[in-house]
């Protein structure tokens, strides 16, 4: 690219060492556009690459929050789930975008929401189920303004950052592979010891499943063949593929998993924003008691924390944006900005919004700066009145972005750990096994930090243990065994 050349006129890739062009607009100066090596093209498929990868959370958010009862037997209304959920997702997401100047989308947090739906709801009503969430993302950004939350991420070795990006890595390929049907859960009336099955039964069948491997094989094809788009290119093609398929053949719509590939006959729904700032700040600590209360705040603060950290480590070294302390950019506006997301989701009645690991998508297909974040964000809002919309492209198009991206993270940082170290090499391990297998983020790095220390200490090694991360090691404890925690403390 030349120094004076466009973002928009090229699509040439900045030769390594050479002087970053001349912005050549204010919106090339304001989101650095040219300096990151990106154009305007790459953050526009980024971002509409991250918004399909995961544009599955405002039908899924609503299933999961609507299958809760409140302590009084409240539930919430499906409608007013969806709007929220596509309100606060789109707020935040363009929020990260334009002041924290990267392409990481945020929404509803996958099991943060189960853990509101199924721990506080049942011992308290929504809106104080809502008000605790708002509350830890308050603590959140508290943490972040003290500098503490830096410095945490700071005292994660460099072995372990790596191995929390792999485990993302993994994390979401089998997000993709179980979410296309290509993986299915063996129900446990089967007795079996296998949790996991190919297709049904052990084989692949119906034509939802030949469209995500057929848009797998396509997505590699161009990926090794360097082609612009490619992820875009392939969840395109398969989107059309799906809808021509559905209107030839007879499929169910829960054939195609949370999405109905076909033309709505009205693409226009009028959004209910009756849930909006339904909360109570402390009145869940009247329905559970201060110590319960503030166990309940803890674990939602302790998943929002830590699935952010890995989200923004494992975005920052696959985009290359990251310095070789692993920081990103305006990384305590970032961080800042998470909070917010948490404080935003329950004061949207949606659950904590969170960093979304499905922005690796939208990195994969170039996007480098918060541009992106403004179609993502955008195509979000817009679902608010075009919900109908929301359900044309199925999850079969999309989630073999999420194994080609987990491909690309994996290569990436596997060949950076001391694997010769095994009191490196096995926390290592254990965070990249423990992440997919327990289909969490939180849960991945807990076990790394945890056995990173212990494998320290019998080594003799313990003074090379930041002490903040032995206090993050002790927090961890305490998230894995809060259920005898609360036992021994009389805690129901």
């Amino acid at each position: 690219m030349s120094p004076s050349a466009s973002p928009v006129d090229s699509e040439e890739a900045r030769p390594p060492g050479s002087p970053p062009p001349v912005p050549s607009s204010a919106l090339d100066r304001f989101f650095k556009i040219s300096e990151r090596g990106s154009t305007v093209g790459r953050e526009v498929r980024g971002g509409l690459a991250t918004f399909f990868a995961m544009a599955y959370i405002i039908v899924l958010n609503p299933i999961i929050l609507g299958a809760g009862t409140d302590k009084f037997g409240h539930q919430l209304d499906n409608g007013q789930l969806v709007t929220a959920t596509a309100l606060m997702a789109g707020l935040t997401t363009v929020l990260m975008g334009v002041i924290g100047n990267v392409p990481i989308a945020l929404a509803a947090g996958l099991g943060i929401n189960a853990v509101v739906a199924l721990q506080l709801a049942p011992k308290m009503s929504w809106p104080d189920a809502m008000g605790m969430v708002v509350l830890a993302g308050i603590v959140l950004m508290i943490l972040v303004a003290s500098g503490l939350r830096q410095r945490v991420m700071d005292a994660i070795p460099n072995g372990l950052r790596r191995a929390i990006a792999i485990g993302i890595g993994m994390f979401i390929s089998l997000i993709g592979l179980v979410d296309s049907g290509f993986v299915t859960r063996n129900p446990d009336a089967a007795k079996t010891t296998v949790p996991l099955g190919l297709g049904q039964g052990g084989q692949l069948q119906g034509w939802p499943v030949l469209v995500f491997v057929l848009g797998l094989i396509l997505m590699f094809v161009l990926t090794v063949r360097k082609t612009r788009g490619a992820i875009l290119i392939g969840i395109a093609a398969m989107a059309v593929l799906a809808i021509v398929i559905n209107l030839i053949a007879d499929i169910p719509d829960a054939a195609w998993g949370l999405s109905v590939p076909s033309v709505p006959d009205s693409i226009v729904g009028t959004p209910d924003f009756g849930l909006v700032g339904q909360i109570s700040l402390f009145g869940g600590f009247k329905e559970v008691g201060w110590l319960t209360g503030c166990l309940f705040v803890f674990t939602v603060l302790l998943s929002g924390f830590f699935d952010a950290m890995g989200t923004i480590i494992g975005v920052g070294e696959e985009s290359g944006l990251a310095d070789k302390q692993g920081q990103l950019p305006r990384m305590g506006r970032i961080l800042f900005l998470d909070g917010v997301g948490v404080a935003g989701g329950g004061l949207g009645s949606c659950s904590a919004n969170t960093c979304f690991v499905e922005s690796t998508a939208g990195v994969g297909e170039g996007a480098r700066t918060g541009l992106a974040n403004l179609f993502t964000g955008g195509l979000f809002l817009l679902a608010l009145v075009f919900t109908p919309l929301a359900k044309v492209v199925p999850s079969q198009a999309a989630t073999p972005a999420l194994l080609v991206v987990g491909f690309l993270i994996m290569a990436s940082n596997v060949r950076d750990i001391d694997w010769g170290d095994s009191s490196v090499g096995i926390p290592a391990f254990l965070t990249i096994a423990t992440m997919p297998f327990t289909y969490s983020i939180t849960n991945g790095i807990g076990i790394g930090v945890i056995s990173f220390i212990v494998l320290r200490a019998a080594t003799g090694r313990i003074r090379q243990v930041p002490w903040l991360l032995s206090v993050v090691g002790v927090c961890f404890l305490v998230y894995f065994l809060l259920n005898p925690i609360e036992q021994l403390l009389g805690v129901k």
